[in-house]
């Protein structure tokens, strides 16, 4: 797990027009809590938050004025059109610390032959691991399934230390057989499963 260091910046305005100010400086509002503290309202470097943020649960060093806090992003709000950071909740982590967060869910390996889709169930998996340990993704393999076929969470190989925060039996991927296509749907489809096939 990657762990990335942003100098942030306590501030004492709030509202709209103080979380624009802090926008056109290239900078996002954000708030630190956790652990019993008060909320902490800082700002953050807006490219680098960006660039820090591709990475799922990404651990953030935050300098904030000579003190240094760890903490894992909890909630991100972005712009709907342009996509740009508008504010970012963040919680304060401690090393050796279990926290529960989810893990996007990536998959390997060919179906058996015919014409059949994945459908992810859970794009990501909820489970506990230590705060600064945690995987960035998990690799269920797909070999030679097929339709009918299902992967459960206790079937997703786990890095040490992490555990399952879901039931065992919570299917996280099936395969399905491909649907028939209809005939009004001209071109739908047709590049989907010959993907798959």
């Amino acid at each position: 797990m990657s762990e990335v260091k942003l100098a942030a910046e306590p501030r004492t305005e709030f509202g709209k027009g103080a979380a624009r100010r802090i926008r056109r400086a290239n900078r996002v509002p954000g708030v630190l809590y956790g652990h019993g503290s008060d909320p902490i309202h800082i700002s953050l470097p807006g490219h680098e938050l960006l660039l820090a943020l591709r990475t799922s649960n990404v651990l953030l060093s935050l300098d904030i004025e000579g003190k240094t806090e760890l903490a894992i992003p909890k909630a991100v709000q972005r712009d709907a059109i342009k996509g740009f950071l508008e504010h970012v909740d963040l919680l304060i982590v401690k090393s050796g610390e279990k926290v529960n967060v989810e893990i996007p869910v990536h998959t390997e390996g060919e179906l058996a032959p015919g014409a059949y889709l994945v459908e992810h169930v859970l794009n990501a998996l909820p489970v506990e691991a230590e705060a600064t340990h945690i995987p960035e993704s998990v690799t269920v393999s797909i070999a030679g399934l097929a339709a009918g076929d299902a992967i459960l969470a206790k079937d997703v190989p786990l890095p040490s230390g992490t555990v399952l925060a879901v039931e065992e039996d919570t299917v996280v991927l099936q395969v399905l057989a491909a649907q028939a296509e209809e005939p009004a749907a001209e071109g739908e489809g047709e590049g989907e499963v010959a993907a798959e096939a």
